[in-house]
């Protein structure tokens, strides 16, 4: 079983679970700072690992005119400045090959959209920096086939990898999250994640947006939790019905402490009884 360590901390599938939340998209350093501060004061609580995410760019919107975020030269002075002033690692999206060396520099952890994760050139390019490589599976790709993704990164030398499950296409407009996924994927040996709220999402239901059941993430969560991944991904938000992204599926902000107290219970047992495959 690999431990990949990222900041202070160290997350594995044997390891304390680690809570990786924050908006969508980037809106301000102020709000970023807020939900961070929140997130982090929720987790320490808990006895739960921490890491900010947020994106500086969605690069994937439905339409043409969802809004976007940031973009990068001010995504990363938001990112940076959130690692320091709150003291937690921080993870971004990146979409591009050119993207990865900058990004690198700021970030702990870059994540590879799902839709991407079959790019080779985008692939090596991020392994190639040294910094850790959080990948989400494709909708339309089986678990075992992630395997040929982690190679594609294992070739630059970079065994610092994430993998993480969101959900899988069942007909139109629709996912469903398959729990049989994620001890597959921990058969690599990597730390494996559950991303709770893309898991609920509903691409493309609102015609010009997504939509989504956010009634249904901790149900995904809790779910996850309880076979012992190493990680649980959660979009939250103080108000996801005026958020400029993916605000059906996120979790309100006030409910986050709860929900992680809730989850740390469901990963001591998860962790002291491990499921064999």
């Amino acid at each position: 079983m690999k431990h990949v360590s990222v900041g202070d901390l160290t997350i594995a599938n044997d390891q304390p679970l680690t809570v990786i939340a924050g908006p969508c998209q980037l809106e301000s350093l102020d709000h970023a700072q807020m939900i961070a501060g929140k997130m982090k004061e929720a987790c320490d609580a808990a006895g739960a690992q921490y890491v900010f995410k947020a994106s500086y760019d969605k690069a994937n919107r439905t339409s043409v005119s969802g809004k976007r975020g940031l973009g990068i030269d001010e995504g990363l002075k938001v990112l940076g400045a959130v690692k320091n002033a709150i003291g937690v690692p921080v993870l971004t999206d990146i979409h591009t090959e050119e993207q990865c060396a900058s990004v690198a520099e700021v970030v702990d952890i870059m994540q590879i959209p799902a839709f991407l994760c079959r790019q080779t050139d985008l692939l090596v390019a991020a392994g190639k920096t040294g910094a850790v490589i959080n990948i989400k599976k494709g909708q339309f790709l089986a678990p075992w086939d992630m395997d040929n993704v982690v190679t594609k990164v294992e070739s630059t030398g970079n065994e610092r990898i994430m993998l993480t499950e969101r959900g899988t296409s069942f007909g139109y407009n629709t996912l469903v999250a398959d729990m049989r996924g994620l001890p597959r994927m921990a058969k690599t040996g990597y730390p494996v994640v559950m991303d709770a709220t893309h898991s609920v999402q509903q691409p493309g239901g609102q015609g010009g947006s997504s939509g989504g059941q956010r009634e249904f993430a901790p149900v995904m969560a809790r779910a996850a939790v309880s076979l012992g991944v190493a990680s649980v991904f959660i979009e939250t938000h103080e108000d996801p019905d005026n958020a400029p992204s993916d605000g059906p599926n996120m979790i309100y902000l006030d409910q986050m402490p709860k929900l992680i107290d809730t989850l740390m219970q469901f990963d001591q047992l998860a962790k002291a009884n491990p499921i064999e495959i």
